[in-house]
C-alpha cells in the first residue's frame, strides 16, 4: 500500500511495516528539542542530513502511530534507536547523499538502509561483499556495478541494523545474490526496493512466525 504525502510516499512493505524516503529538501525536518541538542554537536551537513532523517521519522510516526510522534529517540544497547516509552515500535533512519529514509514497524524489529552508488565501483569491496561471485560482478560496465554493489549493500546493512547490531553483525556476510529484490537471514526478510526507487534503499524486518521462509517478492 502506498499513501501519498507530497514529496515522501509512506510505503507499507509488509503488514505492519512502513517505509518513507525522499531528498533532504523535501523532507519535514525535526524541530524535537531532544533532536535538536544531538545535532547541535554535529558538522553543518551532518546536522541537516541528521535532522531531517528525524523529522522524516517523525512524520511517518504521524501517519501510522501518531501517539509516538513526539516521544524521544533514545538509544539500545548496541546503540540503535528506540522510542522511549513505545518498545512495540522498531524503527530506523538511514541518510546518505543527501536523501533520507525512515522505517517503522509494528511488534517487530526493522532496519532501513540507502546508499548512492560511488563514481568507481571498487573490486576489493566487492570481493568482500559478493564472496564467490565476483565474475557477476566483473561482467557488468562500471556504472551497473556500483549500482548493483549499492543495492547490496543496503540489504546486507539494513539486516545488521534490523538485528541492532550494525557494523559489529559483519553484514558483508549476510548473502545478498546480486539483482536480488529479497532473502531471508537470521530471522529477517529482507526487501530491495528496486520497484519504488532508483537510489538503491532496502529495508529488513522480523519475521513473524507463521510466515513464509522462502523468500518472496515485495508486499504492497
Amino acid at each position: 500500500m502506498t499513501t501519498d504525502t507530497a514529496a515522501w510516499p509512506v510505503i507499507e512493505v509488509a503488514s505492519g511495516v512502513w517505509l518513507a524516503a525522499g531528498g533532504v529538501g523535501e523532507v519535514p525536518v525535526s524541530a524535537h528539542p531532544g533532536d535538536r541538542a544531538r545535532a547541535a554537536g554535529l558538522p553543518a551537513w551532518r546536522a541537516r542530513e541528521f535532522l531531517a532523517g528525524r523529522g522524516l521519522l517523525r512524520a511517518l510516526l504521524g501517519r501510522v502511530r501518531a501517539s509516538a510522534a513526539g516521544a524521544c529517540v533514545g538509544a539500545a544497547p548496541r546503540g540503535a534507536p528506540r522510542l522511549v516509552g513505545h518498545d512495540g515500535l522498531g524503527v530506523s533512519v538511514a541518510h546518505d547523499g543527501g536523501t533520507v529514509a525512515a522505517a517503522v514497524a509494528a511488534g517487530r524489529a526493522v532496519g532501513v538502509d540507502v546508499q548512492h552508488p560511488d563514481d568507481r565501483p571498487s573490486r576489493a569491496l566487492a570481493r568482500r561483499l559478493l564472496g564467490g561471485r565476483l565474475a557477476e560482478f566483473d561482467a557488468l560496465d562500471p556504472a551497473d556495478a556500483a549500482r548493483e554493489l549499492a543495492w547490496v549493500w543496503t540489504a546486507q546493512e539494513s539486516c545488521v541494523k534490523a538485528t541492532g547490531e550494525g557494523l559489529a553483525g559483519r553484514p558483508w556476510t549476510v548473502e545478498v545474490p546480486l539483482g536480488a529484490r529479497s532473502g531471508l537471514w537470521r530471522g529477517h526478510r529482507w526487501l530491495s526496493l528496486r520497484d519504488r526507487f532508483t537510489t538503491p534503499l532496502s529495508c529488513a524486518f522480523t519475521v513473524r512466525t507463521g510466515q513464509p521462509t522462502g523468500p518472496c517478492p515485495p508486499e504492497g
